[in-house]
């Protein structure tokens, strides 16, 4: 579900379970509505607000941590892009079309990621679209373009030690490239628990409940619990935004690889 659903689906149903908490309440039987019971309500709300709001901290901080991962392991990737370049240098004009190749997947995969960014400018495959999965940023054109800069690595014949100990030093940072791509596709995927998230919804959704019980029948009251509401619909909507880096409107910035992909045309 996007972040934008997730969070609509919270709201609707944290009002419905105060709609029916305030429909119910008329209902109740006269001892249901003494001021002991009441208490009790609301020290079991409170209880119940303490264990959410520690759960929603605790997701929105592990959410937070896991966005700020994959920044910098993508800094790390730019990183190890521009170092790949610089060891293909050393190969001389053997290792032109392998850098000419590693420039266009570098362009391309900037344009296929940040589909809704200005694509760079330049000569490299237009047409990949964006990743197969948007949640886990694996494009099987791009990955098959990096393995065609790994096959043409193994196909070069050096003329002399200088040169063989060269390319094997592009060929240990091209693996350092690889890793690092796997690395990033797994990470763009959402790691909350679906089932931990739906019964954190139940939880708040028994919170609200409660909140229409108890709560009095005017209209401040009412407007209280629905901003109450979207504050939550807008907590879990940062939470599932920021466990997806790579999709809806808090996104992983691309200026590192469009960095890297300056250095790499020089």
């Amino acid at each position: 579900m996007s972040e934008i659903g997730s969070a609509i689906v919270v709201f609707a149903l944290l009002l419905v379970a105060t709609a029916i908490g305030v429909g119910v309440r008329p209902l109740l039987p006269e001892e249901h509505k003494a001021h002991e019971t009441v208490q009790l309500v609301q020290l079991v709300i409170g209880m119940l607000v303490t264990f959410a709001a520690l759960v929603l901290g605790l997701m929105t901080a592990s959410a937070k941590s896991s966005f700020d991962t994959a920044s910098n392991d993508l800094r790390t990737y730019a990183a190890e892009l521009i170092e790949f370049d610089t060891t293909l240098r050393e190969l001389g004009s053997a290792a032109d079309e392998s850098r000419q190749l590693l420039r266009q997947y570098t362009a391309a995969a900037i344009a296929s990621t940040w589909p809704r960014e200005a694509a760079p400018g330049g000569d490299y495959p237009r047409n990949l679209g964006a990743p197969d999965d948007l949640q886990q940023l694996e494009n099987v054109q791009l990955g098959d373009m990096l393995t065609a800069v790994g096959r043409q690595l193994r196909q070069l014949r050096t003329q002399d030690s200088l040169q063989q100990r060269a390319l094997e030093d592009s060929l240990t940072q091209y693996r350092r490239v690889v890793d690092a791509r796997w690395k990033l596709i797994e990470e763009a995927h959402s790691s909350i628990s679906q089932p931990f998230l739906k019964t954190l919804t139940f939880w708040l959704g028994v919170i609200f409940l409660s909140f229409g019980l108890i709560a009095p029948r005017n209209a401040l009251a009412l407007v209280t619990i629905s901003l109450g509401a979207v504050s939550i619909a807008s907590a879990i909507y940062v939470i599932v935004d920021l466990d997806t880096p790579f999709t809806g409107p808090i996104v992983i910035s691309s200026t590192p690889l469009r960095d890297t992909l300056e250095h790499l045309r020089r």
